[in-house]
This record gives C-alpha cells, sequence and structure tokens, in this order.
C-alpha cells in the first residue's frame, strides 16, 4: 500500500576503516559526483540502523515513559530534561574529551609561537642549541596545528551528528503522540502548534548541542590563558580577565532575555499559523465572499506582534555577535594600556605571545560560551512545550476483546460520559442498547444530538463516568467526513490487507465505484490524495465505506456515510453494501435517511445526549408517535427524487463538498457521456517539492536586501561594514607597529649594555585609543543594523508570499495541500534572518582573514573554485525537510480519529507499517542528507 522508492545505495561509512573516518575518504565518490552534476536524491546513501528514527525514537521513548512512572510515583512533574540526559549523557561525553584535547592545544599553541619569536629577537648564530630549540617548537607548533584540524572537525561532525539524533527522536515522539491524542486533548492543542513543534522547536538540539559543552571549556579555558599571561605579562593580565570576567553574567543575563523572548515567540508563531491554516483550509468561502483584504490584514497583525519578539530577541544577537567583535579588542587594549602605565616596555614577543593567548580565548568565551547561553536558553524553551505537549491524555491502548466462546456482541448499559470534565451537562445521559450479530441498529436524531459521540463511546474514544460498554469483537468504522491517504485507490481500500481479487471485486461493486474507477485513467491503480488525482467528495466517501468493508470486520460503526451520496446511489450502497454485504455483521447506522429505517432491526432516536425512544420499525408505528408520519413523508419525498435528478431532502446541513458531490455519484450506476464527468475525474498531477538551479544572480540579493530597508540604507550597512573591519585590523596592526618601533630604539652602549628609550606614550596610546573606540562602536552598529534589515526583510517578505497565496486562483489549493505553504512559512522563512546572519559572521571573519593575507600576497593568493555540490546540499535536505512531512502530518492528524478507528483491532499495526515507515524512510534520508551536509562543511574547511 506505500509508494515505492528507490533502492538507496549503501552507506560507505558502515565498512570504512579509521584513516576513512578520520579525513573523510569515505565521501570522495559522493564529492565526484557532485562535482559533475547536480546531487539528486538517488545519489544519497542509506542511513545506518543505529541513526533510523525508529531506533532513536524508540529509545529515547523508553526513558521518557521511565521518567513519567518515577515522577507519578513521586509525586512530581516529569522532567523530558532528565530523559534527555540519561539517553545521551555517556555519547555526549565522549565528546567532551574532544573539546577538552581542541581547547587545549589552542592554550599550548601560542606558548610555542612565543618561544619561535623570542629566539629571533635573541638570535644567536653560534649557538647550536637555541636553534636546535627551536626546530624543535616550530615542529610542535606543526603537529599541534595538525591535530587541531583533524580534532576541531572530528569533533564537530560527531557534535552535530548527537544533535540530529536528539533532534530526530523528539520528532519521533511528537509525531507518535501526535496520533494517540485524546479528544480532549486535541482541544488543547492545534495542528499550527505541532507542526510548529517538528519544524521550529527541534531545530534547536541541532544547534545546542554543538555549543554546550563550551559552558564547562570557555571559563576553564580563560583561568588556564590567565595563568600563562600571569608568566608572560605579570599583573597586567588581570586587567584583560576583568573585563572578561565582566562581561559572563552580563551574557548569561542576555541568555535569560533570549529564554524570555522565544517562549513568547513561540506562542506568537502558534496563533499565527493556526490562523493561517485555518485561513488556507477555507480559502473557497474567502474568496467567495471576497474576504482576502479582512484575513490578510489579520495575519498582518499577527506577525507584526510575532515580529516585534523576534526583533527584540534580534537585537540581543546582534549584542552577542558585536561582543565577539570587540571584546578582545577591549581586552587587549585594556591590558596593554595598563602595562604601559606600570611602566613596561612593549615588545614583539609578549605581543605575539598576548595577542595569541588571547585569541586562544577569544572565540571560546566571546562566541562559543555566550552563544551557548543562548542556545540553551532557547533549547529549554523548546523543550518545556514538547514535554506540555508529550503529557496530554492519550486514548487507552485497548486492544479488541474476542469472545472465548466466539459470539460478538455490542452491549451498553446505562452510559453516561463528560466529553469535558469541567462541564455539567452530560455528553451522553442513560444510553442503553444491545445488538448483535445480523442485526442493525440505526441511530437517528437532530444536529447535535449526540450520534457521532455513541460511536466514539462503542470504540472508547469518549471515557466513560458512569454505565458499561461490552464491545466483543474486531470493529471498522466508517467516518463521517472521508478520508485518503496518499497512494492508489487500491492501496486504500485494501490499507495493509493482502489483495484477495474476487472479494476485492465484490467491495467494489456493493461501494459503487465500479463506474468510477473505469473512468479514471489507470482505473483503481490512480495515484489520489495529496499528489494525485482529486476526487469528489461522494468518491472519497465510497472509498472510505470500501476500506471498511474489506477488512471484514465483525462490527460496523457507520456515521451518516450516505450523506455525500444522492439518494439513487445512497439506496444503492443500503441495499447491496449494508443490507446485503454486511448482513451478518453487528452493524450500527447513523443516518437522516428516514427512509431506509424499515429494514433496521432497531431503531434508536437520540436528542440533547439522551435516549428519547428505542424499539422496531413496527413498534414505532403502533406507537403512534410524530416519528411515524415524519417517516412516511420522507419516504414520499424519497420515492420522487431519483424522477426529479435531485438529492433527498435531509434533516441537517451539508458540507460544500458533500453538496457539489452528489451528481458525482450517478455514473456508478448509470452509463452517463464520459464528457460529463470531465471535470469530476480530470487528473491533477501535483508538482513535486521544486529546487532552483543555477547560480544566484545579483538580482535575488538585492530583492532580499531591500525588501528590507531603502537603497540608501543597504549602502551604508556595506561601507559600514568596510570601516568596521577596516578599524578591526588596523588596532592589531597599530600594536605591532607601535612594539617594532620600540624594539628599533633599543641601543647598545660600549657593546655591553642596552639602552631602552621610551617612545612618546600620550601619541602612541591616544591612536591606539581612538581605534578601539571605532572598532567598539562600528562593530555594534552593524551588527544592530544587519539585524534590522534582515528582520524587516523577513516580514516584507512573508507578506508578499501570505499575499500571493491569498491572490492564487482555487486551482492551486486543489494541487498544493496545506502542508506545503505551512513548510513555506514555518520552515523556511525563519531561514531568511538565521542563515544571512550565519553568512554574515562567518563572511565578517573570512574577510578579517583575507585582509590580513592580501596585504602582503595580493599577486600570489590562489582564489579557491566552490564545487557544484556546495550550491546543491543546502536544496538537497531542504527539500525533504519541506513539505512531504508536514503534509503527512498536518493531513493525518486532523483525521487521525478517523484513522485510529477505522480497524481498530489492525490500528496499531497500520501504524507501524504506514504512518511510522513511510515517514521514517523520508525523513530518515532527509537527515542522511543532514549529515553529509555537516560533512562536507568540514571537508571545504580541511
Amino acid at each position: 500500500m506505500l509508494p515505492g522508492y528507490a533502492e538507496v545505495k549503501p552507506n560507505p561509512l558502515q565498512n570504512a576503516n579509521l584513516c576513512s573516518r578520520v579525513f573523510f575518504w569515505w565521501l570522495n565518490p559522493l564529492f565526484k559526483i557532485g562535482h559533475k552534476r547536480r546531487l539528486e536524491e538517488d545519489d544519497m546513501y542509506s542511513v545506518l540502523p543505529e541513526d533510523r528514527s525508529k531506533h532513536l525514537g524508540e529509545e529515547l521513548q523508553g526513558y521518557w515513559d521511565k521518567e513519567v512512572s518515577r515522577a507519578e510515583k513521586d509525586s512530581r512533574k516529569p522532567s523530558l530534561t532528565k530523559a534527555i540526559i540519561k539517553c545521551y549523557w555517556k555519547s555526549y561525553l565522549v565528546l567532551g574529551i574532544f573539546t577538552l584535547i581542541e581547547e587545549g592545544i589552542k592554550v599550548i599553541q601560542p606558548i610555542f609561537l612565543g618561544k619561535i619569536i623570542n629566539y629571533f629577537e635573541n638570535h644567536d648564530s653560534t649557538s647550536s642549541v637555541a636553534l636546535h630549540e627551536a626546530y624543535a617548537y616550530t615542529t610542535a607548533l606543526a603537529v599541534c596545528t595538525l591535530i587541531l584540524a583533524i580534532m576541531h572537525h572530528l569533533y564537530f561532525y560527531h557534535v552535530q551528528c548527537a544533535g540530529m539524533r536528539l533532534r530526530v527522536a523528539m520528532c519521533h515522539m511528537i509525531y507518535r503522540k501526535g496520533l494517540r491524542l485524546s479528544n480532549r486533548a486535541m482541544g488543547k492543542t492545534t495542528t499550527g502548534q505541532i507542526v510548529n513543534l517538528l519544524s521550529n522547536d527541534v531545530n534547536k538540539f541541532d544547534q545546542v548541542t554543538i555549543f554546550l559543552h563550551f559552558l564547562w571549556a570557555g571559563p576553564l579555558q580563560a583561568i588556564a590563558v590567565t595563568a600563562l599571561l600571569w608568566m608572560e605579562i605579570g599583573i597586567s593580565c588581570l586587567a584583560g580577565i576583568a573585563v572578561l570576567i565582566i562581561l559572563l553574567p552580563l551574557q548569561s543575563c542576555l541568555g535569560k532575555l533570549f529564554s524570555s523572548f522565544r517562549s513568547k515567540t513561540a506562542t506568537f508563531t502558534d496563533t499565527r499559523i493556526r490562523t493561517m491554516n485555518e485561513v488556507i483550509t477555507g480559502i473557497r468561502i474567502i474568496k467567495m465572499y471576497a474576504w482576502e483584504k479582512s484575513f490578510a490584514d489579520l495575519i498582518t497583525h499577527l506577525r507584526r506582534k510575532e515580529i516585534s519578539k523576534i526583533l527584540s530577541s534580534s537585537y540581543l544577537r546582534g549584542m552577542n555577535l558585536a561582543s565577539f567583535f570587540v571584546a578582545s579588542k577591549i581586552i587587549v587594549f585594556v591590558t596593554f594600556t595598563t602595562y604601559v602605565f606600570l611602566g613596561n616596555v612593549i615588545t614583539a614577543s609578549r605581543v605575539f605571545v598576548a595577542l595569541s593567548l588571547y585569541g586562544a580565548v577569544r572565540l571560546t568565551v566571546t562566541l562559543f560560551f555566550p552563544t551557548a547561553i543562548e542556545k540553551v536558553s532557547e533549547a529549554v524553551v523548546s523543550i518545556q512545550r514538547i514535554k506540555n505537549f508529550l503529557l496530554l491524555d492519550e486514548v487507552s491502548q485497548r486492544p479488541p476483546q474476542l469472545p472465548s466462546d466466539g459470539k460478538m456482541i455490542v452491549h451498553v448499559q446505562d452510559f453516561t460520559a463528560f466529553r469535558d470534565k469541567a462541564s455539567e451537562t452530560p455528553t451522553l445521559q442513560g444510553l442503553s442498547f444491545t445488538v448483535r450479530p445480523g442485526e442493525l441498529l440505526a441511530v437517528i436524531g437532530p444536529v447535535g444530538a449526540g450520534k457521532s459521540s455513541l460511536l466514539s463511546a462503542v470504540l472508547g474514544e469518549l471515557p466513560r463516568s458512569h454505565g458499561l460498554v461490552s464491545v466483543h469483537g474486531r470493529i471498522a468504522y466508517v467516518s463521517q467526513q472521508p478520508w485518503v491517504f496518499s497512494g492508489t485507490v487500491r492501496s486504500n481500500i485494501l490499507f495493509g490487507k493482502k489483495y484477495e481479487k474476487e472479494r476485492y471485486e465484490k467491495v467494489i461493486k456493493a461501494c459503487a465505484l465500479k463506474k468510477d474507477l473505469q473512468l479514471l485513467e489507470d482505473g483503481d491503480l490512480t495515484v489520489i490524495g495529496d499528489r494525485g488525482a482529486t476526487l469528489s467528495g461522494g468518491q472519497k466517501a465510497r472509498v472510505n465505506l470500501a476500506r471498511a468493508v474489506y477488512q471484514d470486520a465483525d462490527i460496523y460503526l457507520l456515521d451518516d456515510p450516505l450523506s455525500a451520496v444522492d439518494a439513487e446511489v445512497g439506496r444503492h450502497l443500503f441495499e447491496l453494501c449494508i443490507c446485503q454485504t454486511l448482513h451478518e455483521k453487528i452493524t450500527i447506522l447513523v443516518t437522516h435517511q428516514l427512509q431506509y429505517l424499515k429494514a433496521a432491526s432497531q431503531i434508536l432516536i437520540l436528542k440533547d445526549g439522551r435516549m428519547v425512544q428505542k424499539g422496531t420499525y413496527t413498534e414505532f408505528l403502533k406507537s403512534g408517535v410524530d416519528f411515524g408520519s415524519l417517516l412516511k413523508r420522507e419516504n414520499e419525498e424519497a420515492d420522487q427524487s431519483p424522477a426529479l435528478g435531485s438529492p433527498a431532502l435531509r434533516t441537517r446541513s451539508f458540507s460544500a463538498s458533500s453538496v457539489w458531490s452528489q451528481q458525482s455519484s450517478r455514473p456508478s450506476l448509470k452509463d452517463g457521456a464520459p464528457e460529463a464527468q470531465a471535470n469530476e475525474n480530470t487528473q491533477v498531477a501535483l508538482s513535486e517539492e521544486s529546487r532552483s538551479e543555477g547560480k544566484v544572480g545579483f538580482k535575488a540579493y538585492k530583492n532580499y536586501l531591500t525588501a528590507g530597508a531603502h537603497c540608501l540604507v543597504i549602502v551604508f550597512l556595506i561601507l559600514l561594514n568596510i570601516v568596521a573591519q577596516v578599524a578591526y585590523v588596523l588596532q592589531d596592526w597599530w600594536l605591532s607597529y607601535w612594539a617594532n618601533e620600540q624594539s628599533a630604539l633599543n641601543v647598545t652602549v660600549n657593546g655591553k649594555e642596552n639602552v631602552t628609550e621610551k617612545l612618546d606614550l600620550a601619541w602612541y596610546l591616544g591612536i591606539y585609543s581612538g581605534l578601539t573606540v571605532a572598532t567598539v562602536l562600528f562593530g555594534i552598529a552593524r551588527s544592530l543594523l544587519v539585524f534590522y534589515v534582515l528582520v524587516h526583510s523577513s516580514q516584507t517578505l512573508h507578506n508578499k508570499m501570505f499575499e500571493s497565496i491569498l491572490r492564487a486562483p482555487v486551482l492551486f489549493f486543489d494541487r498544493n495541500p496545506v502542508g506545503k505553504s505551512d513548510t513555506r512559512f514555518l520552515s523556511q522563512s525563519p531561514l531568511l534572518v538565521s542563515d544571512p546572519v550565519s553568512a554574515f559572521e562567518n563572511g565578517g571573519e573570512a574577510w578579517e582573514k583575507w585582509l590580513y593575507v592580501l596585504i602582503p600576497f595580493v599577486q600570489k593568493a590562489p582564489l579557491a573554485k566552490p564545487n557544484k555540490d556546495s550550491k546543491d546540499r543546502p536544496g538537497l535536505p531542504r527539500m525533504f525537510r519541506g513539505p512531504e512531512l508536514f503534509i503527512l502530518f498536518s493531513g493525518r492528524l486532523k483525521k487521525y480519529f478517523l484513522v485510529k478507528n477505522i480497524l481498530s483491532g489492525r490500528f496499531y499495526l497500520w501504524v507501524k507499517i504506514f504512518v511510522v515507515s513511510k515517514p521514517t524512510g523520508r525523513t530518515s534520508q532527509n537527515h542522511e542528507l543532514g549529515f553529509i551536509e555537516d560533512i562536507i562543511d568540514c571537508m571545504y574547511v580541511l
């Protein structure tokens, strides 16, 4: 019943040797393919068994279940954080050793560098010992650099894998929980909120695992650097460390603010996505009444409230980024200002050693440490949100009760239930009836009488407060709102059962689907659902009924399956399907078609959740109640309706899909002209998720940036970045120039002693102070301005995108499911801010290095040619991380009640085969793409 995917290649990592794992040689074939052409889905390797979502999800689910049980015993709230720690602490602790070695090497390197510089400062050509020591220090420095390069990328690869595993496990748990939510729990959450958890909240785990170790590595490295600086420049180092100590609690406060803003932003995002989901779902009515402008204003208002929190959070991120940019400069400035005021003389060796030590601690303490606080704060909020969702009520998992004597029965006695515990009015009250094999119980009553709630009670969805519900046998449930999943018509009907041609043809005939299948291009092998042919409401209703009939269950619960078809087809379904095919089964039929009550074994009338009367058709006629005259009028109208070609009168309202779909049911019984059904059975081929090819032109960048600010502001931002980077480099250059000028004044007197003349301190220190102040001001200004532009660009593009969707024709919504739109607004809108910021951070670092290199080596600097897969690799994971899972989840979540109860005896097997297996295959492939993307990042740097 599942669509087949191409067999993926075996993963070469599984059998790779040590060298291949360390240097990522096992990816060489993929690099070759990516160099020649664009990477495709079939080029990806299979996921390792230990990284599959089923394994990871069940492992974390086990720890979570234990934590919930332990919390119940201790009368406390369960902690999802504890479950995560117990599941992953061993493997993550090993990665901490990588961090310790890497940061230790960073601290040792400046010592070797200082020794080498000291050798050249006190060069003695006659001393072979000093020469050999210089060789040893140079060799040690080279070895440290090589080890650092290997350790760094191995660490980041494995730590990103750890984050990915945690994200996959969380997605598995959320998806699994979403399929088990009770009706009461569904009232406490929304589809938009759950999709937000799957698309935004779980992504925080990818980021927090990268930086978490720096929470302890940062302070530890700062202590080690302080000790080495004390040995090198004495008490002056305490001035720089004092600045560092002031920054750490300040960044901790910023982290708390991040947590607060993240929580508020998530709430606003949930509201916006829920509203947008409702707008897109009801787009036909909105367009019919020309309400696009009103709903666009509503979404804009919600987005504006969300953006206000995002902008505040972005300014905090800007300050964090600015602290990374300027903190090291402030620390170096304060350190050497104190050093010269204490009467010391600046030398090249002391400057280079101090700068190298501060450089070693700079990345860890001024970027990774505050980023770790930021990501941990966001992850804590995400964990809390996910925990609240995982603690929602679930449906009780009861297997089908098969009696020992083989007699099937549905027995309800004095049943009373409340859908909402806080409500004083019961949903159902005092119901009693018994149905045995071969009997048909017809349940009638006005809208809101409790008919569907009665079926929910039989299914176990509605918990009882009083009375007894005894169900013996396997249940098949036909929902009032028909549902089909992505697959062929045959797979929708078989629903995991083995194909038996004779029984299958019998079911097709009984459910009036034979003529419909002939009109479809590929018959029952036509793909339907989100990415296939569009079926009418009447066709979906009959496929829904055929699915239940083919299961050959013992008990059939039919929730008004005749409402979506016209009277003629309804009579066919009742006579051939319900009365003949299911004549040996226990059948409970909810209906408004009073003309069919003559064939019912029992009739149950409900009103306001109470049983008004119960009996047979004959007993009702003898009782002389108004029901007899009402039934007579309905029969007279029903006898005339086939001739008039109009549907039978109903006592209830129809959905839009039910009304327009009734006429589509007739070809199943009449040999109408195919032209008359052209509109109903048109094959609508839905496009797969697109992926752009080729170069990103200047126009794309221009449109993106100008969406956030005026062109003059963009030009000012570019100039501000250039000036800030120049000031950043000039500060280091001036300090080096100062040290060189001071060394040049060292003169030898009588060949015995050195006499050092002091420079004009006010001049050199004044220039140095001015450059430091310029670096700080320009650094903060550019960071805040960049985030301002990016956030407003995201808001502008979001509004334009939503406006375009509202203006799209209805055909667009027929071809593109809601989940695809959710992906654009949930998964990819945040990238408009986060990805450019990452590029901005990395770009600043790159330009800094290039400015150092270009000045002396401008003629010899090679330009690296980027590989083709550098543009392809971000597209592949996002393409599969895109609508596939969210379409799958949002669609099934809306119909989860129907899916669970189509056949309660086979529900959990079906979830294992279909609901979990299909998304597992797609998401696991997406996670493998994420693996490879991280590895390629490491390989490019290497």
